[in-house]
């Protein structure tokens, strides 16, 4: 049984590597360059059984992983990203390994494009970014991650599903759409399960960008 548990956690280590930036080949955004990075935490709502972050943490987290991914882009054109955490839940330990609880984040996006001075995506898209576990996992990252590392890899794949979705709408930036871009898009607007999917289920307001000039060129 020692053995069985001790093969089991090592394949869900292995499948817990985070998508990450600095090592991924940039994708082609065409004219994409991040203009405002506007992250709203404040209205966030735990998800059923959840390790406990304040707002504050959640928006430094997100901003930061959302800086490291897309401002490196240089095209010739500003786009802003707003995003609104409306939901998170971070696995707790304890919990039967039966439910193998997932942690997870809901979010709602929305993209502006700053020369025409409108919102490309109307409503927000919204979308659930669960941490990177195979399907098949017996273990949830309550008994194998510390909150910190669980919020990071929520951080990271978040991240990633926001490049899947521009890169579906690649037209936005001047660039060819991507039909395969597309298909994987649509697998962040699953739903979570029934019982986190109903603590979630309050309407989030609507992201608005502050009113902060853009520094001329």
């Amino acid at each position: 049984m020692r053995t069985i548990l001790a093969i089991a956690t090592a394949l869900l280590l292995s499948a817990c590597a985070v998508p990450d930036p600095d090592t991924e080949e940039q994708v082609d955004l065409g004219d994409f360059s991040l203009g405002h990075n506007v992250v709203v935490t404040k209205n966030a709502q735990k998800i059923g059984p959840s390790r406990t972050a304040t707002p504050e943490e959640w928006e430094e987290l997100l901003e930061a992983e959302m800086e490291r991914r897309f401002g490196r882009y240089e095209g010739e054109k500003l786009y802003h990203i707003g995003i609104n955490l409306d939901g998170y839940a971070l696995a707790v330990p304890g919990v039967p390994v039966v439910l193998s609880p997932k942690s997870a984040l809901v979010i709602s996006l929305t993209v502006w494009d700053d020369a025409a001075e409108k919102k490309l995506n109307e409503p927000p898209r919204q979308m659930t970014i669960l941490e990177q576990f195979d399907g098949n996992t017996i273990f949830g990252s309550g008994l194998t991650q510390n909150r910190d590392k669980q919020m990071k890899n929520l951080a990271a794949n978040m991240t990633k599903a926001v490049q899947r979705y521009l890169l579906a709408n690649r037209e936005w930036f001047g660039a060819p759409p991507d039909p395969e871009a597309k298909a994987a898009a649509e697998a962040d607007v699953l739903k979570l399960p029934e019982a986190q999917a109903e603590a979630a289920a309050a309407a989030a307001p609507e992201v608005e960008l502050p009113e902060v000039p853009v520094p001329a060129e």
